[in-house]
């Protein structure tokens, strides 16, 4: 269906995309001996019930600071506190301190200019151009935050509002596609007059050097790093003009962010201001749309260009229709035909815009009931569950590498933690070892030699040096009650 085909270039994730249950089992059964494996999951909850227990107090200071910056309750229980203004600052950048904190840790990360100038490269079933009232967004809170947190290529907005990624998937949709063909059939023709009337270099000078500097980029990138994820882009624009493509249906693909979260403030009054903190979380959002998760959105309308369109056909049509009244013997049929295509112009481009409107409309509706996970508090309890899930999995890989391969090197255990996940369970991720060995140290089951070589200790005495954990000790007294009863 392609022209050329159209490849993005993306970081491979540290998320580990494997469910806990899943790869505590794969592991185990990858163990020769039964004692050792009931060991070895023994020590899996363990390390579990540990890590849950080091974070709870983490979560609960989160969790806290955050009722007070509740958009639906927050305002009454700060009134309840009395606190200034200045003690309130405090306490809502400490919550910005901690969220950020546990983003890091559940493998968000923020997106940045080029990411997000990568996305908005594209179109996909989005075909509106959306944009902020950044009226209506307060612009102190953040800006605040990172003057004194700093961070490398924030996205121009960053001041209002922050978008934050997880993951990498593909989205497809199929259908005829019937009037963005005929748009880009007009596209292409109206570049071909461009060409022809040479006025394309008046237009695309300084597309030309954008597009330059990005091609060199890629070439760069391409032999730089092995190790990248390629995905494909499908798009109606490089689809090849042919009579079956235009009448038949066809695919279109676009990469999606696995997972979004949105953190942003309304703009408040002098009179009233606003304290409450918007914390939204996406799933599944094609690069392309990423627009439909923004804050305050205005209401899309017709484009300058639209305008344009709609002008240039009508000063075009009355130019003809007056030079051809003004013939010694005017065609009544020219002057029909000329007033039919100008008519029928305007009308499919404002159809068009129609047809854009709906879908818009659809699409937001659908972000709202299938794409939106949770906001507020439950984003919260979500991310907190994320972080001690991924630090386990991490912990139990690393302890397991290291039973089965002996002593290794930092480097050596990243590329067997990688094997590992991508032989077992044929997925891949830019593995976190260093935080992994540091928990595993804090645990005290994995130390290192004189020459920093990483080992590990027995199952037996690791279980023994964790010890009982309070959850292992109300799971037996919860059964001696019930053995007692029966």
């Amino acid at each position: 269906m392609d022209k050329k085909k159209e490849t993005i270039r993306l970081e491979r994730e540290s998320v580990i995309p494997i469910l806990k249950p899943k790869l505590i089992m794969t592991l185990a059964n990858l163990i020769e001996h039964g004692s050792d494996r009931a060991e070895f999951l023994k020590l899996c909850k363990r390390i579990e019930y540990t890590i849950r227990a080091w974070y709870l107090l983490q979560f609960e200071d989160l969790m806290q600071l955050y009722s007070l910056f509740d958009p639906v309750y927050g305002a009454q229980k700060l009134e309840q506190q009395h606190l200034s203004p200045e003690e309130i600052d405090v306490l809502e950048l400490n919550f910005l301190n901690y969220l950020f904190e546990v983003m890091e840790k559940s493998n968000f990360k923020i997106a940045t200019e080029e990411e997000i100038e990568v996305a908005r490269s594209g179109q996909y079933l989005l075909n509106l151009p959306i944009t902020v009232d950044h009226s209506k967004l307060d612009n102190k809170l953040l800006k605040k935050y990172f003057a004194e947190h700093h961070h490398e290529n924030l996205p121009s907005f960053a001041d209002k509002y922050v978008i934050f990624r997880r993951g990498i998937g593909i989205d497809q949709t199929t259908d005829y596609f019937f009037m963005e063909k005929v748009d880009m059939i007009i596209g292409r023709f109206w570049a071909y007059l461009l060409r022809v009337t040479r006025l394309e270099k008046l237009f695309s000078r300084s597309s030309r050097q954008h597009k330059k500097d990005s091609k060199k980029n890629d070439d760069i990138s391409s032999d730089a790093e092995q190790d990248e994820l390629y995905v494909e882009r499908i798009r109606l624009e490089n689809m090849e003009l042919s009579a079956r493509n235009m009448l038949s249906k066809i695919t279109i693909q676009e990469p999606t962010f696995d997972r979004i979260i949105v953190i942003y403030r309304r703009a408040g009054t002098k009179a009233n201001a606003e304290r409450g903190i918007y914390v939204k979380h996406f799933k599944n959002i094609p690069m392309a749309d990423l627009e439909i998760v923004l804050p305050e959105k205005r209401n899309p309308g017709l484009t300058p260009m639209d305008w344009v369109k709609f002008l240039g056909s009508a000063i075009v049509g009355l130019v003809a229709v007056v030079g051809s009244v003004e013939m010694p013997k005017a065609d009544l049929w020219v002057i029909f035909a000329v007033l039919s295509t100008v008519i029928g112009y305007i009308a499919k481009t404002y159809f068009t815009f129609q047809q854009n409107m709906a879908a818009y409309q659809n699409l937001i509706t659908q972000s709202m009931y299938d794409k939106q996970l949770d906001s507020g508090r439950g984003t919260l309890l979500h991310l907190c569950d994320d972080v001690i899930q991924q630090e386990v999995k991490e912990v139990i890989i690393s302890f397991f590498i290291l039973m089965e391969q002996g002593k290794a090197t930092r480097q050596d255990l990243d590329r067997w933690c990688e094997d590992l996940i991508k032989e077992e369970f044929g997925e891949s991720c830019n593995f976190d070892v260093d935080d992994a060995v540091q928990k595993l140290e804090k645990l005290g089951i994995v130390a290192r030699d004189s020459i920093g070589r990483y080992y590990c200790v027995g199952l037996k005495r690791a279980n023994e040096i964790i010890g009982t954990t309070t959850e292992e000790l109300v799971l037996k007294a919860k059964q001696g009650v019930i053995t007692s009863t029966t």
